[in-house]
């Protein structure tokens, strides 16, 4: 259907405008009616034939619009009026014609959660699942708040463990700026010195030389080799087989692998924790954890475990045998299990690990920090000492004469 665009004066002499979704401007007219808008002007939306507008939004936008939705609903407002109040505020024109189609299809006959199922990209699985949940309970801005909050603490520790990478790859990022401007424009001109004094260099010197002379096609080589390196990567990733053994290496990097394991634990604590409060079935919030682990081993060992549970089993012992999952969070599960209570006990798990990231984080700056700059400065003092030791060696004979 086209898109109209509108402008309008509301019952209290406001002035209003947006973008709706309808077959024809009557229907456009007629609607804003419904909510008190007189129409000023109702158009055609002119589509150009490039468009450079973002087509994406991001977990903190989704994140935002949930807390807000549960704000409203919280208030009295009705789904389709709360839809329309959130889609005029957003900043995101993409994210802003989404919500006016989810509202369009609410206003329509379909159920929220059948709207969203609409856009996998924006609204996953899981959070479908929630809000399903939420209409047949009867609470879904109280479902909305919980899932607004599970949307925030995995914002929070994705930003965490991003902020633990960007730290290093922008010290490698400088060093490897400052021995490229070294190579290419300060060792060409000692090169010129050594040349005219015709003193013998020493070896150090000449293998800095050698690499200097040929510095270009050796960033060359090997920009190639990484971007073919990330390539192949890619291409391996495309099955099940290669997506599992790259993240079961990623598991293993040293410190990193212990990062990434701890938040994987971390957001699977939480994704269960929100879909069992939400009343999902266990078996059901299993399988959508699973989906959204973000790590195929840990998405393989829940399958596991899901498997196990159907067939009878309890879920401590299950994911004992994995072993993937920390003894902490088993034990958790164990505990929660007897008393009836695992949804608060897989909260305090994601509240532990999550509290783990955020120390490892700090530690790997702390570590990181003086490790690449002791490098940084062996590679440069290095550099150094191989164009300095022809000097030295000039003088001492200098000195001898």
């Amino acid at each position: 259907m086209p898109f109209y665009e509108w402008r309008g004066k509301s019952a209290t002499g406001e002035i209003r405008q947006g973008v709706l979704e309808a077959p024809n401007a009557q229907l456009v007219e007629v609607y804003l009616r419904k909510l008190n808008i007189v129409p000023l002007r109702i158009r055609l939306k002119k589509e150009g034939g490039f468009t450079f507008g973002r087509k994406s939004v991001s977990e903190r936008e989704v994140a935002l619009f949930t807390r807000q939705f549960a704000t409203v609903l919280e208030a009295g407002l009705p789904i389709v009026k709360s839809l329309d109040t959130l889609a005029m505020q957003q900043r995101n024109k993409y994210f802003k014609k989404v919500i006016l189609d989810i509202k369009n299809r609410v206003e329509g006959g379909s159920t929220l959660s059948e709207a969203l199922a609409e856009y996998p990209k924006i609204f996953p699985t899981l959070y479908v699942q929630m809000v399903r949940s939420g209409e047949s309970a009867g609470n879904l801005d109280a479902v909305l708040k919980r899932l607004a909050e599970y949307l925030e603490k995995i914002v929070a520790l994705k930003s965490k463990v991003k902020h633990a990478m960007i730290y290093p790859s922008l010290i490698v990022l400088v060093t490897i700026g400052v021995i490229s401007i070294i190579m290419i424009f300060v060792i060409p001109k000692f090169a010129r010195l050594f040349t005219e004094a015709g003193q013998t260099l020493p070896t150090p010197t000449l293998i800095l030389l050698n690499i200097s002379k040929n510095f270009k096609q050796i960033a060359g080589l090997a920009l190639l080799a990484v971007i073919l390196f990330i390539i192949f990567i890619k291409l391996y990733r495309r099955d099940e087989k290669g997506r599992y053994n790259t993240d079961k290496a990623l598991l293993k990097l040293p410190l990193i692998g212990e990062l990434f394991h701890k938040a994987a634990i971390a957001r699977f604590a939480r994704t269960f924790s929100s879909l069992l409060n939400a009343g999902v079935p266990l078996l059901q919030a299993l399988n959508i954890a699973a989906n959204t682990a973000g790590n195929k081993v840990i998405e393989k060992a829940i399958e596991e475990v899901r498997i196990n549970v159907s067939a009878g089993h309890n879920l401590a012992d299950p994911m004992f045998y994995t072993g993937v999952f920390p003894y902490f969070l088993i034990e958790m599960v164990r505990v929660g299990e007897t008393a009836g209570n695992l949804e608060e006990m897989l909260d305090k798990v994601a509240d532990f690990y999550e509290e783990e990231v955020d120390r490892m984080v700090n530690t790997l700056s702390t570590l990181i920090e003086p490790i690449l700059l002791i490098v940084l400065g062996v590679i440069i003092g290095g550099i150094l000492i191989a164009l300095y030791l022809p000097i030295f060696q000039l003088g001492g004979v200098v000195g001898g004469g």
